[in-house]
């Protein structure tokens, strides 16, 4: 079984470059879907996905991905095309996000320089 690795664009990247470079890296036209939600596709993110056999095929679409201003991939094992539909990737998405652990920001703590001395009475 095939994995599928998709990719989060930003929305100032160019869909069709994305295309033209998974094409001419060895990907076929049936390899890959791209996801644009809106009909002006300016100014939205859009979401794209691949069928990636072994790791080298991952590391060369990671790599066409970093090119064209990916901000986030997912890698899902077991995954055919016919499955890596536009709502059922989200859902995956969704509970990933949700599941990961987000760095907190630094927190100080001010303590106190002096500890219990003699002047504090019982």
């Amino acid at each position: 079984m095939s994995n599928i690795l998709a990719g989060l664009f930003e929305h100032r990247s160019d869909y069709k470059k994305l295309e033209t470079d998974l094409e001419s890296s060895g990907f076929g036209n049936s390899d890959y879907i791209v996801y644009l939600n809106d009909t002006t596709h300016n100014g939205s993110q859009y979401l794209a996905s691949v069928v990636v056999k072994d790791n080298g095929q991952i590391d060369d679409a990671k790599t066409i991905f970093t090119q064209n201003s990916v901000l986030k991939t997912y890698l899902f094992e077991n995954m055919g095309i016919e499955q890596a539909h536009y709502n059922n990737l989200k859902k995956y998405i969704d509970a990933r996000s949700k599941a990961e652990i987000h760095n907190s920001p630094d927190v100080k703590i001010k303590a106190s320089s002096n500890g219990i001395d003699s002047e504090v009475k019982f």
